[in-house]
C-alpha cells in the first residue's frame, strides 16, 4: 500500500503513515517500509525520516530529501515553537487536562521498552480530554497529547504510569481481545520552514481502524460531539 503523502516540497515531504508499516528499513524489515514506498517515486532522491513513529502508531511522519534539509528540519521540530499533536483513546477516567512530568529511561531488562526512572531524561506530555464514554471494556477517554519533549514510546509510558493505558497496547498494558494495534494516532504536526520560515501545518484525518476503536470503546455512552466527528472521519476514508 502506498502512503498517502499530505505535503510536499522541493525540501521536505509529509506521508500518512498506516499503523502496522515499519518507517525504515531494519534487520528484521529489510524493506516494504515507509521509506521503501515512497523511494519507488523518488529515484535518486536521498530521503531520511525525521522523528520516526513506532509500528503501530498511524499519522503524520515529516521526510526530509537531503542531509541539509535533515539537520534544518531536525532543529525546527526540536523548537518550542513547533507543535506536535497526538490523539490516545485510553482506559480509564483521566482528568480534564493536565501535564505529566516523568523521566525516562531504557529498561535495563528488555531495551526495547521505556520506564519511568529518576535517573532518566526529561519529559513532559501534556493532554486534554476530548471526550469520554464507555464499552464492553469500562470507561474510556480521547485524549488529545502535546508532545514537550520527545522521548520513544514517551506518550505511551506517561498515560500507562497515570493509569490510563493505551487502548491495545501489547507493551504498557492495555491488552484488549481483537485489538492488533494501540490506539494512538499523530494527529497535525505544525513547525517553521527550514528556508522560508513560513507556517507548515500538515494534518492525518484519524484513520478507520482509529475511529473504529474509538465507537467500539465509546459504545454503550458515546454522546460527544467530537466522537460523533470521528465517525464522520471514518466514513469518508473507507
Amino acid at each position: 500500500m502506498t502512503p498517502e503523502v499530505l505535503y510536499e516540497d522541493d525540501e521536505l515531504l509529509a506521508a500518512d503513515k498506516p499503523a502496522g508499516m515499519v518507517v525504515h528499513p531494519s534487520y528484521k524489515n529489510p524493506d516494504g517500509t515507509l521509506l521503501d514506498l515512497l523511494l519507488i517515486e523518488r529515484t535518486g532522491r536521498r530521503l531520511s525520516i525525521v522523528g520516526r513513529l513506532d509500528k503501530q502508531t498511524s499519522g503524520v511522519v515529516i521526510v526530509a530529501k537531503s542531509p541539509a534539509a535533515h539537520a534544518a528540519l531536525q532543529g525546527v521540530l526540536a523548537s518550542p515553537d513547533a507543535e506536535k499533536l497526538y490523539l490516545a483513546i485510553v482506559c480509564g477516567c483521566p482528568p480534564e487536562s493536565g501535564v505529566i512530568d516523568l523521566p525516562l529511561a531504557r529498561d535495563p531488562d528488555d531495551r526495547r521498552r521505556r520506564m519511568v526512572s529518576d535517573t532518566g531524561a526529561a519529559s513532559v506530555t501534556e493532554f486534554n480530554v476530548i471526550d469520554r464514554g464507555r464499552g464492553a471494556s469500562g470507561d474510556a477517554a480521547l485524549l488529545q497529547c502535546r508532545l514537550r519533549t520527545g522521548r520513544r514510546h514517551q506518550i505511551r509510558v506517561h498515560l500507562s504510569a497515570r493509569g490510563w493505558p493505551i487502548v491495545g497496547d501489547r507493551v504498557y498494558g492495555a491488552v484488549i481481545d481483537g485489538v492488533s494495534r494501540h490506539a494512538l494516532h499523530a494527529w497535525r504536526v505544525t513547525f517553521g520552514h527550514p528556508s522560508t520560515g513560513m507556517k507548515v501545518s500538515v494534518e492525518s484525518p484519524p484513520p478507520q481502524d482509529f475511529c473504529s476503536l474509538l465507537y467500539s470503546c465509546f459504545a454503550e455512552t458515546s454522546s460527544g460531539t467530537s466522537a460523533s466527528a470521528f465517525f464522520q472521519f471514518a466514513r469518508n476514508r473507507s
